[in-house]
Order: C-alpha cells, then sequence, then structure tokens
C-alpha cells in the first residue's frame, strides 16, 4: 500500500513539474541503453497518456484492485521509460522497477484489498514467510552494497564528495558553520559507510529493528535535507517497514479499517501457493538474486578507475559517491574535403544530456553515431567524429578525458570490449 501511494505521489510530482516534456518530449536524440536500442519514446499524447495509466496503476497496486494486472503493467511501463535515456538513471529509479518487479509474484492482495473484497474466494490472512523474505532481501541488497560502495579512498580518507557538497549548504540555520568545517565531511562518510553495511543486519534482528528503523529515519531525512534527490528517502523509510513484526502490521490495517469503516473478516486462512507454482517461484527469485549480487562487480571486468571510466557504473547501487563534472567539444571531420567542423552541442542536446555526456564514455559514442549519421544526411562521406573532453573527479584537476583522434563513431559499446580509449587516471 505504501509502495503504490508513494509512485502515486511521485508520478503526479514528475507530470506537476513538466518533466515528462522535458526529458521524453523536448529532446532530439535518446541515449538508449546497450540491447535496448529498440525503446522509443511515444508522441506527446502518447507519453501523457502513459504517465497517467502509470498513476492509476499506482493507485489500484495502492487499493489492491486488480493487483496482478496493475502490478505488471506498472512494471513494464515505468521500466519501458527509464529505458528510453540513460541519462535519467538514478538508483532510484532502478530500485522501482526491481521492486515493482517483484511484488507482482506476491500475493499482497489477498487481504484488505479491494479484491479480496470482490472475490472472497482469494482472502487470506497469513502467506508463507518466503514472500516477505523476497522484499526484505532485496532492501538489504540496496543498503549492504551501498556501503560496499563507500569502501573506497576517495570516500574514507578523502571524505569526497562531501568535502565539495556540504559546505554548499552554510546558509543553513544552526548547523550551517558546522557544514563548513572538514571533520564533518569525514563524520558523515564514515557514519554513511558503516551505517549502509551494519544497518540491514540489524534490520534482521527483531530486538534491533526499532532503533535500527530510528537510524533509517534520520539517515533518509538527513539525506532529503541535504541532497535533491527526490522520492528515494521516503521510499526507503516506507519500505524498511517491512522488517517490523507482523503485529506492528496488524495494528495499521487495524486502524485504517477503523478509518475506512472496512468489514474484512478476520478468521485465520492461509494462503498456499500449488508445488507447481512455488517452484516457479523459486528458480524465478534465484535467478533474480543472482544477478543482484553479481551485478555490482561487473566492474571489475574492465581495467582502470571505475568512477573516472563508468564501465561497470550502473545498476550496482552507487549511490551519491562522486562529483564529475567535464566538458567535451566534438568534431565532424569530411574525409573527402579534409575539412572540419566544431559542433555546437546545445543545437541538438539538452543541459541534462550535454553535462552527462561530457562525462560518460558510451554516451560519447551514441552521440557521435547520431552525428555521423546527421552530416551523412547533409551530404557528408563517411565522417570521423571525434571529441575533447576534460574532466574533473572529487574535486582533481580538470584533465583530458579520452585520445582525441579516435573515431567515436566507429566504436561500439559492447559489455565485452573495454573502452581504451579513455585515458588512465
Amino acid at each position: 500500500m505504501a509502495f503504490g501511494f508513494l509512485m502515486l505521489a511521485s508520478i503526479l510530482r514528475f507530470i506537476a513539474k513538466g518533466w515528462v516534456y522535458d526529458m521524453y518530449l523536448k529532446p532530439k536524440i535518446f541515449f538508449p541503453y546497450f540491447g535496448f536500442e529498440w525503446v522509443k519514446p511515444f508522441g506527446q499524447t502518447g507519453m501523457y497518456i502513459l504517465f497517467i495509466a502509470l498513476a492509476i496503476a499506482a493507485l489500484f497496486i495502492a487499493l489492491g484492485f486488480l493487483y496482478r494486472i496493475s502490478t505488471t503493467f506498472f512494471f513494464l511501463a515505468f521500466t519501458y521509460v527509464e529505458l528510453i535515456d540513460k541519462t535519467n538513471y538514478l538508483n532510484h529509479y532502478y530500485f522501482i522497477s526491481i521492486a515493482s518487479f517483484l511484488i507482482i509474484f506476491l500475493p499482497a492482495n489477498r487481504y484488505f484489498s479491494v479484491d479480496a473484497t470482490l472475490n472472497k474466494k482469494i482472502a487470506a490472512t497469513h502467506v508463507p514467510n518466503y514472500f516477505v523474505l523476497t522484499i526484505k532481501f532485496q532492501v538489504f541488497i540496496v543498503y549492504f552494497f551501498a556501503g560496499i560502495a563507500k569502501l573506497n579512498s576517495d570516500w574514507l580518507l578523502h571524505a569526497q564528495p562531501l568535502k565539495i557538497w556540504l559546505p554548499a549548504h552554510s546558509e543553513m540555520p544552526l548547523i550551517g558553520t558546522l557544514l563548513t568545517k572538514e571533520w564533518t565531511a569525514y563524520f558523515f562518510s564514515w557514519f554513511g559507510c558503516i551505517y549502509d553495511l551494519l544497518i540491514p543486519f540489524f534490520l534482521f534482528i527483531p530486538r534491533f529493528v526499532r532503533p535500527a528503523y530510528f537510524f533509517v529515519i534520520v539517515f533518509h531525512l538527513a539525506t532529503s535535507l541535504f541532497f535533491n534527490i527526490g522520492m528515494f528517502p521516503y521510499i526507503m523509510i516506507c519500505l524498511t517497514t517491512i522488517f517490523f513484526t507482523e503485529n506492528f502490521h496488524i495494528r495499521i490495517i487495524h486502524f485504517l479499517k477503523a478509518f475506512t469503516k472496512s468489514t474484512t473478516k478476520n478468521e485465520q486462512t492461509v494462503f498456499s501457493p500449488s508445488a507447481k507454482t512455488l517452484k516457479l517461484f523459486s528458480v524465478l527469485f534465484i535467478i533474480h538474486f543472482t544477478i543482484q549480487l553479481i551485478l555490482p562487480f561487473r566492474y571489475a571486468l574492465y581495467p582502470g578507475n571505475l568512477f573516472w571510466t563508468e564501465q561497470g557504473y550502473r545498476f550496482s547501487w552507487r549511490v551519491m559517491l562522486m562529483e564529475k563534472a567535464g566538458t567535451a567539444f566534438f568534431y565532424v571531420h569530411d574525409r573527402t574535403t579534409n575539412g572540419e567542423i566544431e559542433i555546437d552541442n546545445k543545437k541538438y542536446l539538452t543541459y541534462m544530456q550535454e553535462k552527462m555526456m561530457a562525462t560518460q564514455p558510451d554516451m560519447m559514442i551514441d552521440y557521435a553515431k547520431f552525428l555521423k549519421a546527421e552530416f551523412i544526411k547533409q551530404g557528408f562521406k563517411d565522417p570521423i567524429i571525434r571529441a575533447q573532453s576534460y574532466v574533473t573527479l572529487n574535486g582533481s584537476g580538470s584533465r583530458e578525458f579520452i585520445d582525441p583522434q579516435v573515431d567515436l563513431s566507429s566504436q561500439s559499446n559492447s559489455f565485452l570490449k573495454n573502452k581504451d580509449w579513455v585515458k588512465k587516471y
């Protein structure tokens, strides 16, 4: 229910802020994920209809109405939207896709739901614990891998990027002066790392759930206060309640029953899936969690500094670990005339696309291929697309990012090939 209402609020907020237009209608080019180049946005009417349908599906999830259809649609539609352009990648969007996928298979509509009210045959008061454990384990993975990701020298030994970010809030009343102190950045860095590594274990121990949850609230409200990360803190605050005992949730349900004057029966009935369904469920989730445990370590397949090359960076719960900025100058070289044109990136890219592309090699390749196609239409014969890019990472001096002589339009975004034209850090 909390997930559904939070998603409803998030999507309505997304529409109200004009982000549907800014992210999925305004751009002239989109940066697809490798293997999903076929995913394209609908037109203006289609995209707004899709987001309205997402809001309705989120409401239906919260109410437990047409639950299986609503959860499946929400997962497919939300994931489709996120696959359109990797410019918009955020860890919490990835988490929402995963959470919406997992709840498809949970019998969450069998108690205190519209579905159970309309169809008494599906009603149940209890389900096997492994259904609950799937959500708990996914939340555990998010926290724990976020902690592992913080075990690096920039975060622990140099307090970066918090040394950069915290002083920007020096105007805050009462604590503003503290945020300019170097020791404050170190305290937040070490506290954040220890918190992420330990909190999932404490949440699994019933006697520590309440104090652990207090730290969950403090941590996420603090991150919401200092950083513009949208709904993610509130999503984690709500979903982490899954670790409380069933009595905690029953009290909430009883309150809602009284508030809504619901007449849901309280006789104990247990939902037990068939052996075939259980086997399918088990196989599916073994595959899912195996992928979840392996994916964050895929960066080890590539040489170099992960934060610099970003090969294997996405989908690994590396949350707000770096301050990276750059500029990129693209050139189109005509083989026939030997002439060269410098590109005005603003002619083709939005502000956010230009900002993200300048520091991410795979997006540079996508942009180069787009430019090549554009200039072939203008009469260029097999043009060469090269770029000069200068990047700063976690307060370091700006340095050359890629080999400026490489034809980026001839490169590929294969998972198997290292981008050796990215300069060493």
